[in-house]
């Protein structure tokens, strides 16, 4: 089992979201409710998953649109997804580590240099006590 700060991963993952414009709604829903599975189950290296559980928890109504997003998901290496083509058992999931601090972002090239870690941590996000909520 890996050690993952909840936090800094959706941080992380969420910079790489903002950056990717391929992903749509459906991909970042069935991405978070992957990732809160993953979190239920004490982050393990590899994990089973039901179909019909993710797609009730992303609010996926479509089997082909399921298929399509974790399979693209996959693909461009949010988690590895491995089909068990078996009825009785689940097919497998394994999340990568996207947990990054503003330090690590900076050092990746992830944010355009100059920009300070506080200015990485809240890009794109409204400062708190703003009419459009709170944010973390």
């Amino acid at each position: 089992m890996e050690s993952i700060n909840y936090i800094k991963h959706l941080n992380g993952v969420f910079v790489q979201f903002t950056k990717d414009s391929r992903l749509n709604p459906t991909h970042i829903s069935l991405y978070v409710a992957l990732f809160q599975l993953w979190n239920t189950y004490h982050f393990p290296n590899e994990f089973h998953i039901n179909r019909e559980e993710i797609m009730h928890s992303s609010k996926i109504g479509s089997k082909a649109t399921y298929h399509k997003c974790i399979k693209e998901l996959s693909h461009w290496k949010y988690l590895l997804y491995m089909p068990s083509h078996n009825p009785y058992k689940g097919s497998k999931i394994k999340m990568f580590n996207f947990e990054t601090s503003a330090e690590q972002v900076l050092n990746q090239g992830y944010i355009k240099s100059g920009t300070s870690p506080e200015q990485v941590l809240n890009q794109g996000y409204p400062k708190s006590g703003t009419s459009t909520g709170t944010y973390i």
